[in-house]
């Protein structure tokens, strides 16, 4: 029995050669000649914004930005009463660890290239920010995720997997923590993917063509550094196979979607090999 002429079509499309390959011609047919590229320092400026970005991240996205931030709020560093111990006391320390993890990212990754873009006078939603033609790629999402999904299950049996996931300790404390969790953790996703698919793949399109999917692939991977192996070798292909979705359609959506859902899902699968799904709605406080 063959398969419809449509479904057929898609299938061939996801070809190493015509998902690869002609793509990363297409883009680089549409690079600007060789004198104009010299004199395109987008790509410079863009790459020194990631570097900034990454180390503020680095140095004060954690443990060390949060107490400077709680001691600058309340000013006491009295370990017995100060904002850390009152966190500890109610149970939400972990939380508030993990939101100015994911709070500081957001800044890092959207909010910052953000301001720069108006600046410059540019439109954020000219960063791969586009909904259109977004429906007649969404059936590459659904491929994706399968195929990620069965990953995701080998793995979720692995004592590294399930003692890693899902970040937040507490996720099976309650509906509530784990709800707040998957959103905070989602925004971070999204910023994550503005930043290395969109805002820094647009500025080097230009001049580096489809070079610029490596380019952005590199500190893509290293900020899964600390992360199982597996997971940041799979970040190597992910960056390849993303950037070039999000050169291909000129939208970050579709792999802001990917990510989200793998996220739960790895989440979930963790939780179920563990502690279980939480079964109260809200914390016993």
């Amino acid at each position: 029995m063959s398969l419809p002429v449509t479904m057929r079509s898609r299938l061939e499309s996801l070809h190493p050669r015509r998902f690869f390959l002609e793509t990363w011609r297409s883009i680089d047919a549409e690079r600007a000649s060789p004198d104009e590229a010299a004199r395109d320092y987008e790509p410079a400026i863009v790459l020194v914004v990631a570097a900034v970005v990454l180390i503020l991240m680095e140095y004060w996205g954690g443990l060390v930005g949060l107490r400077a931030i709680l001691h600058a709020w309340d000013g006491n560093i009295d370990a017995e009463h100060g904002a850390e111990a009152r966190l500890r006391a109610g149970g939400f320390w972990d939380f508030a660890k993990l939101s100015h993890w994911c709070l500081f990212r957001v800044l890092g990754y959207f909010v910052v290239p953000a301001v720069i873009l108006e600046l410059r006078g540019e439109r954020i939603r000219d960063q791969y920010l586009s909904t259109k033609g977004l429906r007649e790629h969404a059936w590459m999402y659904g491929i994706a995720y399968a195929v990620v999904f069965v990953c995701v299950v080998c793995v979720s049996f692995t004592p590294e997997f399930s003692t890693y996931y899902p970040f937040y300790d507490l996720a099976h404390r309650s509906w509530a923590d784990f709800v707040a969790w998957e959103l905070i953790y989602a925004s971070h996703f999204f910023a994550l993917e503005f930043f290395f698919r969109g805002y820094v793949l647009r500025a080097c399109r230009r001049s580096l063509g489809s070079h610029a999917i490596w380019v952005s692939m590199l500190p893509y991977v290293m900020v899964h550094f600390g992360k199982p192996m597996a997971e940041t070798f799979g970040a190597l292909v992910a960056g390849v196979v993303l950037g070039t979705l999000a050169m291909r359609t000129r939208s970050i959506w579709l792999g802001f979607a990917i990510h989200v859902s793998i996220a739960l899902s790895m989440d979930v699968a963790a939780l179920l090999q563990t502690r279980g799904l939480p079964t109260v709605l809200f914390p016993p406080y």
